[in-house]
């Protein structure tokens, strides 16, 4: 697990086309087959695409992290039809996880819980806890049927990289690494373009441990009192409960900051660069949280590997789907949040983007 050794393939995988809304059942059933037999197969969510592994196959479990490039002690998620076919998969279902999957399956939330029978260390880390949820893309709902269990699916894209939103960006970034057999599902691009909220229900307390799709004042209308830090971090060598907790992740190559303030300060920002010879970007969002949500990966791969020697992207304000957005960016800037345009700050920018282009 966590191999980070060269690609292994010189062909690209197979990419299935399917239809987004009527996905072909004749087809699912064989890319079902191929999860069945211990293959891996890319495939869409509502979020982005991942790159998924029937939950009772432990060596594609493990082929998943050797693909990725992804740590032992970062989780995957489990992706099941409905609440009822968690069964196994966890301990039990409590009635708050039951009132919140009412609420929000299929959709874009991740339920931490106690981990079922059915479940191994490949899947959790090694802890007592796995991810859950239901997703609401019809070709993830109809493989998932298909194939009669859970896929664990984490991101299809190299670990720490960028989310893949189309089937095109999981074939760069991931088809060198993927074997003679394994799949890419393509079914369009992804509708929301960030992962899912993950919601921790193992204690006392309902914290967040990610946030993402669901907005936090949509779980407070449901579970009342919840904790939801803005900024949680695990260490590189900390078993996490979460996916993408970890301080670099979603990361473009070319080094980004994330600025606290409004335009002007990136302007500012833009200009006191220039004059020491450094390229910026300004990484261009819609101010619609929703819109900005589905351009975010696109609009990051897309100013990645340019001239420019660094990314600047405003925060939005930290409500609603604006908090996810915060949370990938802070994480794709590596916890480099600036909120003036001070020399010292000036000065940090410019060595981070020396350190990538000497």
């Amino acid at each position: 697990m966590g191999d980070t050794s060269e690609p292994g393939r010189a062909s690209a995988p197979e990419v299935v086309e399917l239809d987004a809304l009527r996905p072909d059942a004749a087809v699912l059933d064989e890319l079902a087959g191929r999860l069945a037999e211990g293959l891996l197969v890319a495939f869409p969510t509502e979020t982005v695409y991942g790159l998924g592994a029937a939950v009772d196959r432990p060596a594609a479990l493990r082929r998943i992290f050797a693909v990725k490039g992804r740590p032992p002690t970062d989780p995957l998620i489990v992706h099941v039809a409905h609440v009822d076919a968690l069964d196994g998969i966890v301990d039990a279902v409590p009635v708050r996880a039951r009132d919140l999957a009412a609420a929000f399956w299929p959709g874009p939330l991740t339920m931490v819980l106690p981990r079922g029978p059915l479940v191994g260390d490949e899947v959790t880390a090694g802890g007592p806890s796995v991810g859950v949820r239901v997703p609401a893309h019809p070709v993830a709902q109809g493989l998932i049927r298909a194939l009669g269990t859970g896929i664990a699916a984490p991101s299809a894209n190299r670990f720490g990289r960028i989310s893949p939103t189309t089937a095109q960006d999981v074939v760069a970034e991931l088809g060198p690494w993927l074997a003679a057999g394994d799949a890419v599902a393509d079914g369009g691009p992804t509708p929301l373009g960030i992962e899912s909220t993950v919601v921790d229900l193992t204690g006392g307390r309902p914290t967040v441990l990610r946030h993402g799709g669901v907005p936090v004042e949509d779980l407070e209308e449901v579970l009342g009192d919840v904790d939801a830090p803005e900024r949680r971090v695990v260490a590189d060598d900390e078993a996490s409960a979460s996916p993408g907790a970890l301080l670099r992740h979603y990361a473009p190559d070319t080094p980004l900051a994330l600025v606290e303030g409004d335009r002007a300060l990136v302007d500012e920002l833009v200009g006191a660069l220039g004059q020491l010879g450094l390229a910026a970007r300004v990484l261009d969002l819609p101010a619609d949280p929703y819109d900005a949500a589905a351009d975010l990966y696109r609009a990051l791969r897309a100013a990645d590997g340019g001239a420019e020697d660094l990314l600047l992207a405003v925060a939005m304000a930290p409500a609603g789907l604006g908090r996810g957005i915060n949370d990938r960016l802070f994480r794709a800037a590596h916890g480099r949040v600036v909120t003036d345009a001070s020399p010292e700050t000036v000065d940090r920018l410019v060595s981070a983007a020396r350190a990538w282009r000497p």
